[in-house]
């Protein structure tokens, strides 16, 4: 064999091999040799980021608890006093046919601003239930071509063989208290237009769309809607659809557009139809303004200051020990081989 022939043969030998290596390709990423950030935490660095945390946490967490102190709030549980004292089986009670009128006082312990927002508020009533949640059509309630759809509704999907529109168990429990205000004999409007998210008006109702058979059932579970009257219209009904994540929730009922006063004295008047007797649930009325920062919620400032202070106990922590046990950064004497075997 020539020499020529003897170097043809290697150099095919090598990029053969090198064909059928897994090395991958020599690349600074792939070699983690791109530039990088590699900051040294020095006893400075680690007091001022923690003092950084402290000033702008803590500010932030008494914004926050000014802005939720500023909300006035009033809750009245009515569900235990709306039953008459001769009353022992509420649940029969509650289920008798016809209206309970229930008339509550209200007191106005200090100026309330409009709007004022007028929510009811359950407990104990598991809206996030994974059958409960499920118990719904999405294409009935927006596309009038669909009416008939009821998969996923039962067990309130038919009734007498026909379609129920909207169906499921989440319409059928449409909750159906009412409530009228009144002060000095004066009424006060509730406002009821506009309180559902405009997105679920707009693009999960339709607008051409009736509600048909309508708690037509043997069992009534809730409110009746008016088959007159377009879904994307009974806001209640779009209020109530969206399920709650949590067994005590709120839910917009409608707004108050006129200031009240401290000490004026509210008058309302509730039908107290709603059946929560029967999974020992509560009713409550809450009238409530708002904040810059929402509803009454302590907890969000009360997370910022924890943390602020956390930060700032431990910079003053870590201040201490810096200046009363410092040592030099990087001093190779306090390595373990460095080390007598006294561990001095």
């Amino acid at each position: 064999m020539s020499t020529s022939d003897a170097g043809g043969a290697g150099s095919n030998d090598s990029h053969a091999t090198r064909r059928q290596s897994k090395r991958p390709k020599y690349s600074k990423f792939t070699q983690q040799e791109l530039p990088a950030c590699k900051p040294i935490l020095t006893p400075r660095a680690v007091i001022s980021a923690f003092l950084i945390v402290t000033i702008v946490f803590i500010p932030i967490g008494v914004a926050s608890l000014i802005a939720s102190h500023d909300v006035v709030e009033i809750i009245d549980r009515y569900d235990s006093h709306c039953i008459p004292s001769n009353v022992t089986d509420k649940v029969a009670y509650i289920q008798t046919p016809g209206e309970k009128p229930c008339n509550r006082q209200l007191t106005v312990e200090k100026r309330m601003k409009s709007p004022i927002y007028v929510y009811y508020q359950l407990d104990n009533f598991y809206q996030n239930h994974r059958r409960y949640v499920k118990s719904r059509n999405d294409d009935q309630l927006r596309d009038s071509g669909k009416a008939s759809s009821v998969s996923g509704c039962e067990p309130e999907n038919n009734v007498n063989g026909m379609a129920i529109l909207p169906c499921g168990l989440i319409a059928w429990s449409l909750f159906n208290d009412t409530y009228s205000f009144s002060r000095n004999s004066n009424n006060l409007t509730v406002n009821k237009t506009g309180i559902s998210w405009k997105s679920d008006r707009d693009h999960k109702f339709g607008s051409d769309v009736f509600p048909k058979n309508f708690q037509n059932g043997p069992i009534i579970g809730g409110g009746g809607l008016d088959e007159n009257v377009p879904l994307s219209q009974h806001e209640d009904l779009i209020v109530w659809m969206r399920t709650a994540a949590l067994p005590t929730f709120r839910k917009l009922y409608g707004k108050i557009e006129v200031d009240l006063e401290k000490g004026d004295v509210i008058n309302v008047n509730l039908h107290n139809n709603y059946n929560t007797y029967s999974f020992n649930g509560k009713k409550k009325l809450v009238l409530s303004t708002t904040s810059w920062l929402g509803g009454k919620n302590d907890f969000l400032g009360i997370a910022y200051l924890t943390v602020g202070g956390l930060s700032f106990f431990l910079s003053m922590a870590f201040t201490v020990v810096y200046l009363v046990k410092s040592r030099q950064l990087g001093d190779p004497s306090y390595l373990s081989w460095n080390r007598s075997p006294g561990g001095h």
